[in-house]
């Protein structure tokens, strides 16, 4: 059974509640720092993800496919994902220029396109430019757009979005979940703005303690230059 990764929206909300993807530069640049040119994509060493601008750690289960570069590839070029082989470490480098989203990190229990009989647990890292969505101030926010993408995807939240200690960073995290035949896929969802970019790290698999055990393979210490 595939995960159905949580992706990032796409369309800007409006204070009318509606989407608009024209709003003016300065009501974006009031709103909030403009994000850095050159964004630290991190990158994966001995099964741990790391990510010096963040200072953000995750660590990533034995056997799991890494699936990053792919994924970001589909995203860039409309192509398909390519073969179902494991994805090498790559060196840090700038991947969000110029308000561009990107996948920072997408690994998975298997590869995608395998047949399984229980949910695929996944883990997925990714940063979007906070200049996309006007009078974005506060992660929380980041979770109104958010949550219309994966009711999309079949997702229901389970509760309202709250606060989450991981080191030394508070982010807001949301639960869904979804009846997949006699499967129930659970999801999470962490958001922090930091650096101009909104990022959110989204995990899921088949079992509370699943999504609990990902969720504490996290970690946050300073972050490089300490911009927030």
């Amino acid at each position: 059974m595939s995960a159905s990764v949580l992706a990032w929206p796409q369309a800007t909300p409006s204070s009318s509640g509606t989407t608009d993807a024209h709003s003016s530069s300065a009501a974006k640049s009031a709103s909030h720092p403009v994000a850095d040119s050159a964004f630290d994509a991190g990158g994966v060493s001995n099964g741990v993800y790391r990510n010096k601008m963040l200072g953000l750690t995750c660590k990533i289960p034995d056997g799991w496919v890494l699936r990053t570069d792919e994924l970001n590839a589909s995203n860039e070029e409309g192509a398909p994902a390519a073969g179902d082989k494991a994805v090498p470490a790559r060196k840090a480098e700038a991947l969000c220029p110029n308000a561009k989203a990107c996948v920072l990190l997408a690994a998975f229990s298997r590869p995608p396109a395998a047949a399984g009989d229980s949910v695929n647990a996944s883990i997925l890292i990714a940063a979007e430019s906070a200049a996309s969505y006007p009078g974005l101030t506060e992660a929380a926010q980041y979770f109104e757009p958010l949550n219309e993408v994966a009711k999309a995807q079949g997702f229901e939240l389970n509760e309202d979005p709250y606060a989450i200690a991981l080191g030394t960073k508070t982010l807001v995290r949301a639960d869904f979940h979804k009846n997949v035949g006699a499967h129930v896929m659970l999801q999470s969802t962490l958001a922090l703005l930091s650096h101009g970019y909104a990022v959110s790290i989204t995990v899921i698999g088949g079992t509370d303690d699943e999504v609990e055990d990902l969720v504490d393979g996290l970690s946050f210490e300073g972050s490089a230059g300490g911009k927030k």
